[in-house]
């Protein structure tokens, strides 16, 4: 199904305060790839690394010692100036709480990455309009974040990601914030998304929500402890698979 590799990361290590008398190794030697079309998530006990894993994807952080490679660019040789103009161009973000500006409607925040990148308006009215059918967001476009609901915030989120046509998706506990059912609207999306050749990589602490990836890695103490394929099992059973993982790697064995 899948026969590229989009995202490649190499003995990645992370150490915060590297020159002080107490370092913190986050990442210790994290080896992994993804596929392009892939649905990937990422899951661990609190401070296993999870977050610094998905900053080093996004550009936001550089690693320590490793390499990591979105076709084929090395992201630490990037200037700050290089990979803000590279996150515009080829990453997405959906985010916990949403990070919508109050000030503009729905329709502008969706808008806001491709007028940063000076798009042109006929440019972005044609790229929201698929979006907007597939997210179920007509009804909302034009009102304010403060006017629609926590889930329809999500989708607007969702939108603003996708218009930008990133070759990877990042969301950082999207349903976090949500409650179970909203939750379950918002991996449904995902699910169609990712359908439709888009590749996703979440970080999640949720079994149920990491069920609709198709692959899930498991940090432990910045390595990747495991690894699971969904394969031909059901979404249930995929679940009850990851709740077991994470209760062996909770509990420390091996």
């Amino acid at each position: 199904m899948f026969n590229m590799v989009l995202l490649k990361l190499d003995h990645v290590q992370k150490i915060f305060e590297a020159n002080s008398s107490h370092p913190v190794a986050a990442l210790k030697d994290v080896s992994f790839t993804v596929q392009d079309g892939e649905f990937v998530a990422i899951m661990g006990e609190s401070g296993a690394g999870k977050s610094t894993l998905l900053n080093i994807i996004a550009t936001l952080d550089n690693a320590t010692n490793g390499s990591a490679a979105l076709n084929g660019q090395d992201l630490s040789a990037l200037s700050k100036d290089e990979a803000a103009r590279y996150r515009r161009q080829h990453l997405g973000f959906v985010f916990q709480h949403f990070n919508l500006l109050d000030s503009l409607s729905n329709r502008d925040n969706v808008y806001l990455p491709l007028v940063l990148a000076r798009v042109a308006p006929d440019e972005m009215d044609r790229r929201i309009k698929p979006l907007v059918s597939r997210l179920r967001i007509a009804k909302i476009i034009d009102r304010y974040p403060s006017e629609v609901s926590g889930g329809q915030q999500q989708r607007i989120a969702i939108a603003r990601a996708l218009i930008t046509q990133p070759d990877v998706l990042l969301a950082d506990e999207p349903t976090g914030a949500l409650d179970s059912n909203t939750s379950q609207e918002i991996l449904d999306l995902f699910d169609d998304v990712n359908a439709n050749g888009q590749t996703i990589i979440m970080v999640t602490h949720s079994a149920a929500a990491a069920s609709h990836a198709k692959r899930t890695l498991f940090i432990k103490d910045g390595r990747i402890f495991h690894e699971l394929f969904r394969g031909d099992l059901s979404m249930k059973d995929y679940q009850v698979q990851i709740s077991n993982t994470m209760m062996t790697l909770t509990n420390g064995g091996e």
